[in-house]
């Protein structure tokens, strides 16, 4: 999956462009709207806490950061055994993901009190009254939808492309 960003002007674009995307076959839990506070969004698929938040990065490196400290705990407890204790390589592994869990669960919760770093480039457009909208979309269909909103949409502005989008949540 690639997540296409794109600027519209105005609610009424964005019901316009959502409505083609649907009935292109983009699903609407693929499509993610983002607007200043109180704008009135209405029946538009707002985005969530993992499009407005660092949740899944700082999870991705909480797990990443956990799971190599469990390891390197668990290597010190084999190589350096306390009280005489005999610890296997079993041990090892559970606190590698033990900590890979513990770390993904402590970074997430930090990540939910942060706005999203990856729309961070979009904030001032955002205030100024614009809609970004998140698209997530096979790879083989970038191009289609792409070519969609050029034909039909010429006052919106698309932003790029993030080549990979987290298979989670």
């Amino acid at each position: 999956m690639r997540r296409l960003y794109f600027l519209l002007p105005n609610v009424e674009t964005t019901r316009n462009v959502v409505h083609e995307f649907l009935l292109n076959h983009v699903e609407e839990r693929h499509i993610h709207v983002v607007a200043r506070k109180g704008t009135p969004l209405e029946d538009l698929p707002e985005a969530g806490i993992s499009e407005n938040t660092d949740f899944i990065p700082a999870a991705e490196r909480g797990m990443l950061a956990g799971g190599a400290t469990g390891a390197l705990v668990g290597l010190a407890g084999v190589a350096f055994p306390p009280a005489g204790l005999a610890i296997g390589g079993g041990s090892v592994i559970f606190l590698t993901l033990g900590g890979a869990a513990f770390g993904a669960w402590i970074s997430s919760m930090i990540g939910l009190s942060f706005d999203s770093s990856r729309l961070d480039k979009f904030h001032e457009a955002v205030e100024a009254g614009q809609i970004l909208m998140l698209v997530d979309v096979p790879k083989r269909r970038v191009d289609d939808i792409e070519d969609l909103v050029r034909s039909h949409h010429q006052d919106v502005d698309i932003k790029g492309i993030e080549p990979l989008i987290p298979n989670f949540p």
